[in-house]
């Protein structure tokens, strides 16, 4: 039996990579995924709950000073941090370091 001139099953690499180039390229731009939102709402979403529970919580300022309070409303800079035996305060988001539920009381 002779054996036929026959064609390779599987494609060349070089060949495969000339037939995928173009549709790649055609197709990412319209299987681009959006882009992400700039807010997501997840602060606001959390200030609201802790004002609506009125859960006791405990603010770091950037100098290191720890207050404790209850977060009565706020707004894009600023929060209004009641405090109990001592004056409310409007504190800037900026100088605030960090914030967490007050675990004592």
């Amino acid at each position: 039996m002779e054996s036929a001139n026959r064609k390779l099953i599987r494609p060349s690499f070089n060949e495969m990579k000339e037939k995928n180039d173009t549709p790649r390229k055609a197709g990412a731009a319209a299987q681009k995924r959006p882009v992400p939102p700039d807010q997501t709402n997840a602060e606001n979403f959390y200030y609201v709950k802790q004002m609506q529970s009125k859960t006791p919580m405990v603010i770091t300022l950037k100098d290191g000073e720890v207050l404790k309070g209850v977060i009565e409303w706020y707004d894009r800079s600023c929060l209004k941090f009641n405090r109990e035996g001592a004056p409310n305060l409007l504190l800037y988001k900026s100088n605030i370091k960090y914030m967490f539920k007050d675990e004592e009381a």
